[in-house]
């Protein structure tokens, strides 16, 4: 964290380390004895892709603020740069998971261009049918199984199924009879790295013009392409960054607005509170009130 009323990223290490898995993908033992400390009922970001398939239980889960119910048969994907929050865990809350960095999902999205369903998806909590839950059961175990089976081409293998994994999932939220485009064009992959480098840079650029001198093109050229490729226009992806980690840092009650300006670098706390009630049509304090 940069400033101390920051929400914490964690990288993927954060998770691994402690029993010295490979940090690139990740099949987490939650049997285990030692376990990551890591706050997870607090806001967090992370700087990985996670996909859980809840087994049995019950759980509650913000992303961006919204609330979700996890119950079995439900996909979760947690995606870098968002903002979650674990609330509720059921005693019997069972999901098998697998971790992977950001690098598996860029490298084989630009190869194919099939797995931009996970770089943006529409539901954060997918509730599979049955049949849909038992074959990604089957995969997720299959993928667990040659994880903790030794061999020389151990890494490999890995990534080969988990992008047999990643395809069947694609296939649930991008239905087979829709059209899939077969590649990225560049104004897609401009767009991402856009989004990217906002996540990165929010606080402190806050202009069009920032973001395009950074990927060297022209603001005009810049918002084009992001309208044409999100839908949205560029300045509203950076108002929305600086708008949902205000929302997240005025969950506390204890941290004062003032504290909440100077943490996302606005001038003082007046700047911040017309910006805020400028992109929510509420005040920071009404925010709060009725949050």
């Amino acid at each position: 964290m940069t400033m101390s009323h920051s929400i914490p990223t964690y990288q993927l290490q954060a998770f691994s380390s402690y029993n010295h898995a490979p940090a690139e993908v990740y099949f987490p033992d939650y049997a285990a004895k030692e376990k990551p400390k890591i706050p997870l009922d607090r806001p967090y970001r992370g700087d990985y892709y996670k996909i859980s398939l809840c087994l049995r239980g019950r759980a509650e889960l913000k992303v961006n603020l919204a609330s979700y119910t996890v119950t079995p048969g439900c996909l979760v994907l947690a995606t870098p740069d968002v903002i979650k929050e674990w609330g509720y865990l059921s005693d019997d809350y069972e999901t098998l998971s697998v971790f992977f960095t950001r690098e598996f999902i860029t490298t084989n999205n630009a190869a194919t261009g099939k797995l931009r369903f996970f770089v943006s998806p529409v539901a954060h909590v997918l509730l599979l049918l049955p049949e849909e839950a038992a074959g990604i059961a089957a995969s997720f175990r299959f993928l667990q199984q040659k994880y903790h089976t030794p061999h020389p081409e151990r890494d490999n293998i890995l990534k080969s199924i988990l992008n047999s994994l990643l395809y069947e999932i694609g296939d649930l939220y991008c239905p087979a009879a829709a059209p899939r485009p077969t590649g990225a064009t560049r104004g897609q992959v401009l767009a991402t790295q856009f989004r990217q480098l906002v996540q990165a840079h929010y606080r402190s650029a806050r202009s069009v013009s920032q973001y395009a001198a950074m990927l060297c093109v022209t603001p005009k050229h810049l918002t084009a392409l992001v309208k044409q490729a999100t839908g949205r226009t560029a300045s509203d992806w950076i108002a929305d960054a600086v708008v949902l980690e205000a929302k997240a840092l005025l969950q506390t009650p204890a941290l004062p607005i003032q504290q909440v300006a100077a943490s996302l670098q606005f001038a003082d706390q007046f700047a911040f509170s017309r910006f805020f009630k400028k992109s929510t049509g509420l005040s920071p304090t009404a925010y709060r009130q009725v949050g």
